[in-house]
């Protein structure tokens, strides 16, 4: 069966983690995602690595494309650019807002060859001109530490703004990337209209917090907007550490049950989760003592589905965890420079038209192919690499 977006071409002009993320979820339901790269390639590709000749964040963020090299600061490297346009479906750049008018790939020059084009610009801080921080480079801490995420850290590390590890605005960036793109989509599917959609690591960050992102009239600039957990979060075990949130009613009372303390169940004093987060000096200690009679997997197993709480592992126990396994999360492709190499498959799972991955290409590995898919003699792109606009 037919995959939810065969036929559809992306030409991914993005680097570094959040849009070709973004691109790679498009691929993931069938997209033919393009990789345009410059001569030196993305830079993540040169980014420190544990791995010999190549980048793990690259190979993790960049399934499910080709990869072509074009040089489009070469007037042949962006002929042949327009020409790839001219039957593309969609274009997604992450250049910072004055550069695409500069290379000639602005919206307004790329509707020009391809009126129904979706064309998605990525920026850190936005595009609009009267932005301060328009021009700005834009990078997932440097928005985690603007847009307040970093001081919100502070609430757990005693007033010292923190830092999130694991790139969280740049996946969420992605995903806002992908859902941009397909709204563009289903438009023109409907309409046959293109657009211009932007999307910005700025608005990522803010939609990441909308739960606290709220001013009422009247309240005070430092209105307390975060309130933790109540009683919930990672204890000690006998061995490992354990995370839990009893936070509904029903959950609550098999808390106290199963953890020794089942009078506590029906206490007029704890009989709600803000009288509970209220108290909450008083449950913590009780929680953290029966928590150390058992280890963190034992709890796991006697509080399976009873009280949501799961062990703290590391990321490398998921590679091999029944859950993962059963639910078809982790797949395995041979690189000609790393070998084998297990990855995320796909976000997604489709009903119909599901694909299979495919792993991260190296640089330039399908220009020929990709160029003679458009049209592009033998000797044009001979005559191409042979002046520098492709590779």
């Amino acid at each position: 069966m037919a995959e939810a977006l065969q036929g559809i071409v992306v030409l991914d002009l993005t680097a570094y983690l959040a849009g070709p993320y973004g691109c790679a979820l498009l691929g993931d339901v069938g997209a033919d995602v393009i990789k345009i790269e410059p001569p030196a390639g993305d830079n993540t590709r040169n980014y420190p690595s544990s791995l010999d000749e190549e980048n793990r964040t690259f190979l993790g963020a960049n399934r499910n494309k080709r990869s072509i090299v074009l040089n489009l600061k070469h007037s042949d490297g962006l002929a042949a650019f327009y020409r790839l346009v001219e039957k593309a479906d969609v274009v997604v750049h992450n250049f910072r807002p004055a550069v695409p008018a500069r290379l000639g790939i602005d919206y307004e020059t790329l509707r020009r060859r391809r009126p129904d084009l979706i064309y998605c610009s990525f920026t850190g801080y936005g595009e609009n001109e009267n932005g301060p921080l328009r021009d700005h480079p834009g990078f997932d801490t440097m928005l985690q530490c603007f847009t307040g995420i970093a001081a919100m850290q502070g609430v757990f590390t005693g007033g010292q703004p923190q830092v999130m590890t694991g790139s969280i605005v740049d996946y969420y960036s992605a995903s806002i990337v992908t859902i941009a793109i397909l709204s563009a989509l289903v438009h023109r599917l409907r309409t046959g209209e293109g657009q211009h959609v932007r999307a910005s690591l700025l608005r990522s960050a803010i939609s990441l917090q909308a739960g606290n992102f709220i001013w009422a009239e009247g309240e005070p600039r430092d209105i307390q907007r975060f309130w933790g957990q109540s009683y919930s979060g990672i204890y000690p075990a006998k061995d490992g550490h354990l995370y839990l949130q009893a936070t509904t009613q029903s959950f609550w009372k098999n808390l106290c049950e199963y953890l020794g303390f089942p009078e506590l169940a029906d206490d007029p004093r704890y009989d709600t989760l803000v009288k509970r987060n209220v108290l909450r000096h008083e449950i913590r200690p009780l929680i953290r003592d029966a928590l150390v009679q058992r280890t963190a997997l034992e709890w796991e197993q006697l509080l399976l589905g009873k009280v949501p709480c799961v062990a703290v592992r590391s990321m490398e126990d998921m590679f091999d965890h029944p859950q993962v396994v059963a639910e078809g999360i982790v797949v395995e492709h041979e690189h000609p420079r790393v070998g084998k190499y297990k990855a995320m498959g796909k976000a997604v799972q489709m009903g119909v038209g599901d694909k299979l991955t495919t792993r991260a290409p190296m640089l330039g590995e399908h220009t020929e192919e990709v160029l003679a898919q458009f049209g592009f003699a033998d000797d044009e792109l001979a005559a191409m690499r042979a002046n520098g606009a492709a590779a």
